[in-house]
């Protein structure tokens, strides 16, 4: 499934009615960044460029007016392409991004194209929320630029019936990569043999570049939330009675999924087996979390919700007074309890804006109790709709599917 090129040419429009009459927007697609003197990481083009495009090479601009859409993009160039690959045509780029053949021009008549512009008295715009150098090169020059990352913000949080399909199968993908990746959990397997099985099982259903750090952690490797080095052989590996923190998204058509899943190496020791009481809390907060979350509740009541339950099962299980109680939340409680999801796995956003309609969201309750050695979180991915939330990815969190 590619998103058809009307999405793009829709978004273009929408975000041209947002502004002042007589703005251009410039955008910039970006470039690689270099992995050696002869080698360059794995290309992503700017968000909010590919979010106005769909499109994917370097060196891209536009400049989008009232009156239409330029595209500045490398032409083909058999000599170019021999050494680094082929190059779209002006055909296909105006099938992917909607844009007339006419108006698609080589990346070199950029500068005359933006002299023109400005002779005309239109009002320079471009995204302040970039991490591209040109981009932030040309919001800072001696240009007077207007900073449009809010309205593009705005714009992204609320997702379309075929984003919210492309993240969707990106969850997909996601979670056949786990259930291949499972029948390899055995004590003695290692955070590399995990983190090669998902990044294959994802590649070979197409998506080639994750949505984020692939994050493999056996035992207290999880209490590092973000551990994306995987150990071989020599570091951690599985035994009985061990825990498996797994973190992973795929991406399709540039949108994210992004789902945790907490595994038990051997069954139940008894009822003192302290992961299967945080377990309990878990699967708890994702239930009412679900519930929680519909128009008009925000972060902040959600970990607000979130953490009365919390407090209490620690109060129940002696690692809480109600003296401390709060202290002792955050001191267990280590991130928040959801973020947006969309082109980046925490996707731009205005976190203080109660949920819409149309928001997608990363729900990830997650408790880290380094004195019992055991900490996780499960996370699923959801949309708002007029009168709740519902799930994008499956929600398994069941003992049949954690226990190995």
């Amino acid at each position: 499934m590619a998103l058809d090129k009307s999405f793009y040419t829709n978004k273009r429009t929408e975000l041209i009615s947002r502004l002042p009459q007589g703005t251009a927007v410039i955008l910039f697609s970006g470039s690689s960044a270099a992995m050696s003197q002869d080698g360059e990481y794995r290309f992503l083009p700017d968000r909010n460029f590919y979010y106005m495009t769909g499109l994917e090479f370097e060196n891209g601009r536009v400049i989008i007016t009232s009156s239409g859409t330029k595209l500045f993009a490398p032409m083909p160039n058999e000599m170019i392409e021999r050494w680094h690959g082929k190059r779209l045509t002006k055909s296909q780029m105006s099938e992917i991004s909607g844009i007339p053949e006419e108006c698609i021009y080589p990346e070199e008549d950029f500068d005359e194209a933006l002299y023109e512009v400005e002779k005309n008295g239109l009002k320079l715009a471009s995204d302040g929320t970039s991490i591209m150098a040109v981009t932030k090169a040309f919001l800072t020059s001696d240009r007077t630029v207007e900073d449009i990352g809010s309205t593009l913000t705005s714009m992204r949080m609320i997702k379309s019936p075929e984003e919210v399909e492309s993240i969707r199968q990106a969850a997909q993908i996601t979670e056949a990569a786990l259930l291949e990746m499972k029948e390899h959990i055995r004590p003695g397997v290692t955070e590399v043999e995990l983190y090669t099985s998902l990044e294959y099982g994802m590649a070979r259903r197409g998506s080639l570049l994750p949505a984020f750090t692939t994050i493999t952690a056996i035992g207290t490797n999880a209490f590092y939330l973000h551990h994306g080095d995987p150990e071989g052989a020599d570091g951690v590996v599985a035994k009985e009675i061990d825990q498996i923190q797994i973190d992973v998204g795929a991406r399709v058509n540039g949108y994210c999924a992004d789902i945790s899943r907490a595994y038990f190496v051997g069954n139940s020791t008894g009822d003192d087996d302290r992961r299967f009481k945080l377990l309990s809390l878990i699967q708890t907060l994702r239930q009412k979390a679900w519930k929680f979350i519909r128009p008009g509740e925000t972060f902040k009541t959600l970990n607000a919700a979130m953490h009365e339950i919390v407090g209490q099962w620690l109060l129940d299980n002696n690692l809480a007074t109600n003296d401390t109680l709060a202290d002792d939340i955050k001191k267990y409680y280590w991130h928040n309890t959801s973020h947006h999801l969309g082109l980046d796995v925490h996707d731009i956003s205005d976190r203080d804006k109660p949920f819409m309609p149309g928001n997608c969201l990363a729900v990830e309750p997650g408790v880290y109790i380094p004195e019992w050695g055991v900490g996780f979180r499960i996370e699923d991915d959801v949309y708002v709709t007029v009168d709740g939330c519902e799930l994008i990815s499956s929600g398994d969190d069941g003992i049949e599917g954690i226990v190995i």
